[in-house]
């Protein structure tokens, strides 16, 4: 029976509950636990909870703390076996302090002696030559049995198992490791000649049912059932361990008196780094007797390599006295655990439990291993059939979504028309579109200023794919956000812009049940870790995160990312296309509309002046219609006149090269307005202009501007009993913002996007005359300087002109120049649109 304590069935045992937990040592903080069937930390048969060291004397150094164990240099082995450490002329270098009792001499007198002192001769030759021709280098090989004639048949007994019932005959495996040649002897427990006669049909029965099984929940379901049988162990537990490595109970199959563990979940700090690099490498572990008294390695140290024996690859290496408390504190006096390593990873681990002592021959063993390799095979082979049905699912909406998007001129609106897809993309409740400092929402996502500052979060911490199932942790502001964005998936479509595709998942409240408060207890008296003594059901509800993204959809995310740029990336060289070709169209335009021009002004002139003169001479014998006729002809000849000026005006702006210095506004502005005091004369206007700074820009150019601006709005309050014209300047970091209000006749927002396009009117040329070219005389001009121009108006209440300069100019390309010599002289004041 077990000494040690054993935990209450979860049906009497008592539950306990957290909730909303401030962190869990072992654990991670609260919130952290994913719900996946993924976990797994052996509760026995697993690594050193914690550390037990031997220093070169055998001392027990308990002060190591757990990731730094040296658990593949205990300095001893189990005592159910022997160790023989070999030099390369097969001399024994260090032996098991056990030795001594099997041949009946002192362990001292066995150093520097040929190994057939301890095997005998016959074993001693297969030794070496195995040692020559096998491949040792860590890879256990199976030597065979041999019967030791050292042996004497009297009784030896060794903890509580007896080596005298099981005659003279030795299993012996050897291996090859961190320069030592190990040689391991074990009392042979097979009744026949043939090793492996007796488990070679539970291992093929085995194999065939792997075949008839479809889910991976069947699979582990049938492992633990038939590993049970095979061993004969009490209770057979089968877990996986999650990124974080905690672990969780996937299947179970226990005799009457085990406590069930079925999905609990094992904190990390059960099985630390170090044991799971470890249990890579050496895929079956036995505990024999965790109350036997392990056998020192004599001397310590290894005398050819200066140091501990690296045991890794040794069955019989020895255990951490902690981690065998942690065993008793179980009721578990015997384990065995066998390693599930699926893509070069630790995935989890199948663990026996016994109540009491028990020694699983070596065949069993063998046969465990090689049932655990193909039980790894299938699992690798499943996960990877679910990870590519999936893969390709996302991959087909991924087509279908890149296929409308390629349809598209924009792909935002592209984004926008097929919400389903975008959203079952990733499985997730909301989605975002940040382009150019705005947000498109889709579903259920927080609210756009939300949005765009998380846009802005995700820029400064990561140039690639982000994915999170606790952006509250990483961002705190998300915590006012749990319900639609607990966990985001985030890529960047630009390699410039903060331009961002976001989708979101809301947070997923769950219960975990831990086998046992999740906690390192320290020792009080000497500061050392304890291992854990209460298995207790232990409940944790778990907030603010997320169902997990799965590293498909990250996968996919990518690949949606490459997309996206590749589309991006042809709209730029199909925009820079025609950019080209509408340069040149301009170029080409400008020259010809500054001929044309140029060369309509003197027949426009004359067709004026030879009006002006026949009137004047001939106006008293012209009869009334005449007279009609002649001043019509000269309204339009004026009219066209002023057109032909605004139109070489406009071709000078982008032909003309900019001659940027210091301007002072206060003097430029005061120096136009005044232009306008005859046009104003007899009407009741305010001008409101406040004192203005000095900003750098070409004055020539700044000046037809603010004449183009002022002149808008002396015409459009023409209707108004009182004018107010104001002006104002506000300050940025980078920029200065000139404003210029009106309470004139407005205009209606939906047209906005016309108001700076040549020859746009938005009211009928009875109404208010004008070319239509003066503000787009303005957009150029203020382009041409870096800036910005944008209006807002409303009908019948006055409409804002605004346009920004760059605090730092910078020089333009010799393209945009064009003709850097060339100086244009002010032209007469344009008509407004």
């Amino acid at each position: 029976m077990s000494s040690g304590p054993e935990p209450l069935p979860p049906d009497t045992a008592a539950m306990r509950t957290q909730n909303d937990l401030g962190g869990l040592p072992g654990s991670g903080p609260s919130g952290t636990t994913p719900v996946l069937p993924l976990p797994g930390a052996a509760p026995a048969g697993s690594a050193p909870v914690a550390p037990s060291a031997l220093t070169a004397d055998g001392a027990e150094a308990a002060d190591v703390p757990c990731d730094a164990e040296p658990i593949h240099i205990p300095g001893s082995i189990q005592p159910h076996g022997y160790l023989l450490c070999l030099s390369s002329t097969f001399t024994l270098l260090q032996v098991s302090e056990n030795v001594a009792a099997l041949v009946g001499i002192p362990v001292e007198q066995l150093l520097g002696e040929p190994v057939d002192v301890v095997t005998g001769a016959a074993a001693a030759a297969k030794i070496a030559h195995a040692a020559a021709t096998a491949m040792l280098d860590e890879a256990p090989l199976y030597v065979g049995a041999i019967d030791n004639p050292l042996f004497s048949p009297r009784e030896t007994a060794q903890g509580r198992l007896s080596m005298a019932t099981d005659g003279p005959e030795l299993d012996i495996t050897m291996h090859r490791h961190d320069g030592n040649l190990i040689v391991e002897l074990e009392v042979a427990r097979h009744p026949t000649a043939d090793v492996f006669a007796s488990m070679y049909p539970l291992v093929r029965t085995f194999t065939r049912s792997l075949q008839d099984v479809a889910t991976l929940t069947g699979l582990v379901e049938l492992a633990v059932r038939e590993v049970r049988a095979m061993t004969g162990f009490g209770r057979v537990l089968l877990y996986k361990f999650d990124d974080e490595g905690r672990s969780q109970v996937l299947a179970e199959h226990i005799d009457d008196g085990y406590a069930s563990f079925l999905h609990q979940l094992f904190p990390a700090s059960d099985l630390p780094r170090q044991a799971r690099a470890l249990y890579v490498k050496q895929r079956v572990r036995l505990v024999a007797n965790a109350d036997a008294k392990s056998a020192r390695l004599v001397p310590p140290v290894n005398p050819v390599t200066g140091r501990p024996t690296d045991l890794t690859y040794a069955a019989l290496r020895s255990f951490s006295p902690i981690h065998l408390d942690y065993m008793r504190n179980m009721g578990t006096h015997a384990s065995m655990s066998v390693s599930l390593v699926v893509h070069g990873q630790l995935w989890g681990l199948i663990s026996c439990h016994e109540h009491d002592a028990r020694l699983v021959p070596f065949e069993v063993r063998v046969a465990i291993e090689h049932l655990g390799q193909l039980l790894s095979l299938q699992i690798e082979a499943k996960e990877e059939r679910a990870e590519t049905a999936y893969l390709l699912g996302l991959r087909r909406t991924m087509s279908k979504l890149m296929g409308t998007l390629a349809e598209q001129d924009d792909y935002l609106s592209a984004l926008e028309s097929a919400p389903d897809d975008l959203l079952c993309f990733t499985g997730s409740t909301g989605a975002a579109i940040v382009v150019d400092g705005k947000a498109t929402l889709v579903g259920f996502t927080p609210d756009q200023e939300t949005v765009l500052a998380l846009a802005q979060w995700l820029a400064s911490i990561t140039s690639g794919v982000y994915a999170t199932d606790a952006l509250s942790q990483a961002w705190p502001r998300a915590s006012r956000h749990t319900d639609t964005a607990s966990g985001i998936l985030a890529v960047p479509i630009s390699q410039i812009f903060r331009n961002y595709v976001i989708w979101f998942r809301p947070e997923t409240t769950r219960t975990i049940t831990w086998a046992g408060e999740p906690v390192k207890r320290v020792s009080s008296q000497d500061g050392g870790v304890l291992p854990r003594k209460d298995f207790t059901p232990w409940l944790e509800t778990v907030r603010n995160r997320s169902l997990r993204w799965h590293p498909v959809e990250v996968e996919i995310a990518g690949e949606f990312r490459l997309g996206m740029l590749n589309i991006v990336l042809r709209r730029a060289e199909e925009l820079a296309e025609l950019a080209d070709e509408l340069r040149r169209a301009n170029k080409e335009l400008e020259a010809f509309s500054y001929s044309v021009s140029h060369d309509l002004r003197a027949p426009l002139r004359h067709i004026a002046g030879y009006g002006d003169l026949l009137r004047e001479s001939e106006g008293e014998k012209l009869s009334e219609r005449s007279k009609r006729f002649l001043d019509n002809m000269l309204e339009s000849a004026r009219f066209a006149g002023v057109l032909v000026d605004d139109l070489l005006t406009f071709s000078q702006m982008g032909r003309a090269a900019l001659r940027p210095v210091s301007v002072d506004l206060n003097q430029l502005v005061r120096s136009v307005a005044q232009e306008f005091g005859a046009e104003t004369a007899g009407r009741k206007v305010e001008w409101v202009i406040p004192e203005l700074p000095s900003v750098t820009g070409d004055p020539a150019f700044l000046q037809i501007a603010l004449r183009n601006l002022f002149s808008n709005a002396v015409k459009y309050t023409r209707t108004r009993e009182s004018a107010k014209i104001e002006l104002s300047v506000n300050s940025t970091a980078d920029e200065y913002i000139v404003s210029v209000r009106d309470n004139g006749v407005g205009f209606n927002m939906k047209y906005v996007n016309k108001l700076f396009g040549v020859f746009q009117r938005l009211h009928r040329a009875e109404e208010f005359d004008g070319t239509g070219i003066g503000l787009a005389n303005v957009r150029r001009i203020i382009e041409r300087h870096d800036g910005r121009t944008w209006a807002e108006g409303r009908e019948g209440e006055g409409a804002a002109f605004h346009f920004s300069l760059p605090k730092v100019f910078r020089a333009e390309s010799a393209s945009a120049q064009n003709t850097a010599d060339m100086r244009r002289k002010p032209g007469p004041s344009s008509s407004s649109s």
